[in-house]
């Protein structure tokens, strides 16, 4: 058993903690909203009132927030990880979705003061966390990986190894600007679909069933079927901030992208419309917006 703080109990923070506590680790969380938390309370994880409180004894300190602002200030705020009382060879495990420059930086700060350090975001939504079977998108020297393999069991299937501090989070911002490319071109699809006449549904069934068939695209088409975005996996607004963070990164590397970048600017564009916590199948009723006769 080990002694763990989960930071964020959001839709995946939450899922991973009810993972630990299946696998008799014990866990202590800190979310910014308590009444958000008492689930996982009655559950049997303890609730500490701010992230230097929480990891007092931790032997992995966890982090699963939406962007860099909070990261920043679950790490390095007034009563941040930092300010506390950060046990003797503790791990630290960004498992957030952020800039590749922040993570570089909190490396930076994390490693002058001898703490373990590793990007891990994760792919497989809640569904994947609840049935074990996240893949860990790994950033960070092998022994440190190696050495949070006791916290990655409890909800994870495997971890992929990039590369050194960074590499995790570079791969899971291109993986989600595809996702956004994808979201944006079928939404596309769906509009011009109905202004040439087709039957939507049999649309649905042929992407569904096709070529270009994936996992993400027959969620999404069910999604937009039904116009069924309230009941949110994934907000517009974390859409186009991963979006985001993924053209800053191109541009760090001198890489143009330009069918990314107009699907970022579409995902603002939703945004903007008021659809910003709506589920990010909603970029549909942009693009009919964009459409109308």
């Amino acid at each position: 058993m080990a002694n763990i703080a989960v930071i964020g109990t959001g839709i995946m923070g939450r899922e991973m903690v009810y993972k630990l506590l299946e696998n008799e680790h014990h866990v202590v969380v800190n979310n910014r909203t308590k009444a958000k938390a008492q689930a996982l309370l009655e559950a049997g994880a303890e609730f500490a009132g701010t992230p230097a409180l929480a990891i007092t004894e931790a032997d992995f300190i966890i982090s699963m927030v939406g962007d860099d602002t909070d990261s920043r200030e679950v790490w390095l705020g007034t009563n941040g990880v930092m300010n506390g009382n950060i046990k003797s060879g503790a791990i630290a495990v960004e498992c957030s979705s952020l800039s590749h420059n922040w993570i570089l930086e909190l490396n930076g700060v994390l490693s002058s003061e001898g703490i373990r350090f590793a990007d891990c975001p994760v792919t497989g939504g809640p569904d994947g966390t609840r049935a074990g079977k996240l893949r860990i998108l790994a950033g960070g020297d092998k022994e440190t990986l190696v050495a949070l393999e006791p916290l990655f069991n409890a909800f994870a299937q495997e971890v992929i190894h990039f590369g050194s501090i960074g590499a995790g989070t570079c791969y899971k911002l291109i993986v989600n600007l595809i996702g956004a490319v994808q979201a944006t071109a079928l939404a596309e699809g769906f509009v011009l679909a109905e202004h040439a006449g087709l039957d939507i549904d049999k649309v649905g069934y042929a992407l569904s069933n096709g070529s270009v068939a994936s996992p993400h695209v027959k969620y999404l088409t069910e999604r937009m079927l039904q116009d069924n975005h309230d009941d949110v996996y994934f907000s517009t607004r974390w859409r186009h901030k991963d979006a985001a963070y993924a053209l800053e990164l191109a541009a760090k590397n001198g890489v143009e992208i330009p069918t990314s970048s107009i699907a970022t600017e579409l995902f603002q564009d939703c945004i903007n419309q008021g659809f910003g916590d709506k589920n990010s199948s909603i970029i549909i009723e942009t693009l009919r917006h964009l459409n109308k006769k």
